[in-house]
């Protein structure tokens, strides 16, 4: 694998610009046509069951969902209702999902955290509750199981929690972190 690289390096600039350019492209048409479904969504039109990836690009049923997650929770050791409610609160169960800020997929990672928890496809749903679940547990783990501190490193990332030596004096934030304790209470009690 090393000679891959070495070889690599060894191109002159636009041969490697255009290498860069052809292993994104998947990536890229895949946003696209997800940013299309969304736009149709938005604009009122009936939402096809083509997503990106191929799968549905409407909210998972409750028993896809719930079989989904018992089974992600388990493997990566995170509490289901927890991972439930980040879903539901960052994509509304929708694993086509795409925010403005460039999120994708069920668990709204962004492109450079997918990178790091290994994701081929943001947009299927099993491979981004995993990732999801993956970078919760490292987050409750970081913050010594404080659930209101992962969540905002979740949402804000965790440089900006750590900054602040708590959950940032972001209105976001604040409200992402409150809706999900909100509706974890109501589970848990």
């Amino acid at each position: 694998m090393p000679w891959l690289l070495a070889v690599f390096l060894l191109q002159d600039p636009a041969s490697q610009a255009g290498q860069i350019r052809a292993a994104m492209a998947a990536s890229l048409e895949k946003q696209a046509a997800s940013v299309r479904v969304q736009a149709q969504a938005a604009a009122g039109s009936a939402i096809g069951r083509d997503s990106p990836s191929g799968t549905s690009c409407s909210p998972l049923s409750e028993s896809e969902i719930d079989k989904m997650i018992n089974e992600v929770s388990q493997t990566e050791h995170i509490d289901a209702a927890i991972l439930r409610e980040v879903a539901r609160q960052e994509s509304r169960l929708r694993p086509c999902a795409v925010s403005p800020k460039g999120a994708e997929g069920l668990m709204q990672l962004m492109p450079a955290t997918q990178g790091q928890v290994q994701v081929r496809d943001p947009f299927d749903a099993r491979q981004s509750l995993e990732a999801g679940a993956k970078l919760l547990k490292q987050l409750l783990d970081r913050y010594h199981g404080d659930l209101s501190l992962a969540l905002s490193a979740y949402n804000a990332g965790a440089g900006k929690v750590d900054r602040s030596g708590g959950i940032p004096n972001i209105t976001e934030t604040k409200n992402y972190v409150a809706a999900i304790l909100g509706h974890l209470i109501t589970i848990w009690h």
